[in-house]
C-alpha cells in the first residue's frame, strides 16, 4: 500500500510540475513587401485577402514551433504560403523581366550553425524556398544560379517543377507593359538607369524556436523589368538575409542598396557588437543608413529573447507577427491599421 502511495504521489507531482512548465517561447514575424501602398487605392477586399495570406503565413510556421519543431521549418513553411499567394512577388506572382519571363531568387539561413543557402534566377522551381533549402543541405555551396541551379534541382525530383509561364499574373503582366512604356518614353539614355522603385513584393520570415534557434528566409521575383540577369539583394547572404545565435533580419526594398550597406548582416552586428537593442538597430539601419544612400525599403528582424523589430521607411510594408506570448496581428500601413 506505501509503495502504491508513493507512485501516486510521483504521478501527482510529475503532473504538477508538466502543469506548471511554461509553453514553449517561440516567435514568428513575416512580411510581403514594402513599397508605396496608397492607402486609398488598396480595396477592403484586396487588403482582407492580403491580410488572410499574412495570417495562412503565420499558421502554417507557428504550427510547427508550438510542436516543438525548427526554426528553420517555421521560416520554410511560412515563405511556401507566401510564394503560393499570387498577391505577393515571389512565387505565383513574381514579376517579369524584361524578356517578359520570370528569374526567381529566394535564401535561407541557420543562425546557431549559420548555413545557408540561396538560389538566383530560377526559372521552373515552383517553391525557391524549398530549393534554396536544399542547396543548403545537399551540396558543398551557399549559392547556385541560373541553370546550375536547375541542373541541381533535377537532381531533386521531390522539388516540384513547373513551366516559366505558370508564375504569370494579369497584374504583373500590367507592370511590365508599363514599365517598358515608361522607358520607352524617357528615351535610349534612360535605359540602363534603375528606377525610383514603387513597389516592392518580397517575401520573408524569421523565427524563433523552442531550443532558442533563429532561422531566417527571403524570397522574390526580382525588379520589373529587370535586365541583364540582375540580381538584388534576397539572395545574398547579409544583404536580404540573415541569422546567427541572437538575431535574424529578412529585407524588402531596393536590393542594390540593401547589398551595398550589407543591410541584413549591418542589422544583427551592430546588436552582436555594439550593444544595440534590435530596434535601436533596426531602427538606425533603415532610417539613416539606407536613405542616406538612396535606398528604401523595410525589414522584419528578431532577436533571442522574442523581440520583434518591423521597420520600414516606404509609406507601407505587409507584414504579420506572433509574440512569445501568443499575441499576434497584421498590419499594412505605419499607423495601427
Amino acid at each position: 500500500m506505501r509503495i502504491l502511495s508513493l507512485l501516486l504521489l510521483a504521478v501527482a507531482a510529475a503532473t504538477a510540475a508538466a502543469a506548471d512548465d511554461p509553453a514553449p517561447r517561440v516567435a514568428l514575424v513575416v512580411h510581403g513587401g514594402a513599397g508605396v501602398m496608397e492607402r486609398d487605392a488598396l480595396g477592403a477586399a484586396e487588403e482582407a485577402a492580403i491580410r488572410a495570406d499574412l495570417d495562412r503565413a503565420l499558421d502554417a510556421g507557428h504550427a510547427l514551433l508550438a510542436e516543438g519543431g525548427s526554426a528553420l521549418d517555421a521560416v520554410q513553411a511560412a515563405v511556401r504560403v507566401l510564394e503560393e499567394s499570387p498577391r505577393f512577388n515571389a512565387g505565383k506572382g513574381a514579376v517579369f523581366n524584361a524578356e517578359g519571363r520570370h528569374e526567381l531568387d529566394a535564401s535561407i539561413m541557420e543562425g546557431h550553425t549559420r548555413r545557408a543557402g540561396a538560389v538566383a534566377a530560377v526559372a521552373t522551381v515552383r517553391s525557391p524556398i524549398s530549393l534554396a533549402r536544399r542547396v543548403m543541405e545537399r551540396s558543398p555551396h551557399v549559392m547556385l544560379i541560373g541553370a546550375g541551379a536547375e541542373r541541381f534541382a533535377d537532381d531533386h525530383p521531390d522539388l516540384e517543377r513547373v513551366p516559366n509561364d505558370w508564375f504569370d499574373t494579369p497584374l504583373r503582366r500590367e507592370q511590365l507593359e508599363r514599365a517598358r512604356a515608361r522607358e520607352a518614353a524617357a528615351g535610349r539614355s534612360a535605359a540602363g538607369r534603375l528606377p525610383a522603385s514603387r513597389y516592392f513584393g518580397t517575401v520573408g520570415a524569421v523565427a524563433l524556436d523552442a531550443q532558442g534557434h533563429i532561422a531566417a528566409a527571403t524570397s522574390t521575383g526580382g525588379m520589373t523589368n529587370k535586365k541583364w540577369g540582375r540580381v538584388g539583394d534576397s539572395p545574398v547572404i547579409g544583404a536580404g538575409t540573415w541569422a546567427d545565435a541572437r538575431c535574424g533580419v529578412s529585407g524588402t526594398g531596393w536590393g542594390e542598396y540593401f547589398i551595398r550597406n550589407a543591410v541584413a548582416h549591418d542589422i544583427c552586428a551592430r546588436v552582436a557588437y555594439g550593444g544595440a537593442t534590435l530596434s535601436e538597430a533596426a531602427g538606425t539601419v533603415l532610417m539613416d543608413v539606407l536613405p542616406a544612400h538612396g535606398g528604401d525599403g523595410g525589414v522584419i528582424a528578431l532577436d533571442a529573447d522574442g523581440t520583434i523589430a518591423m521597420p520600414f521607411n516606404t509609406p507601407g510594408m505587409y507584414r504579420g507577427w506572433v509574440n512569445p506570448d501568443g499575441s499576434r496581428g497584421t498590419a499594412i500601413f505605419r499607423d495601427p491599421d
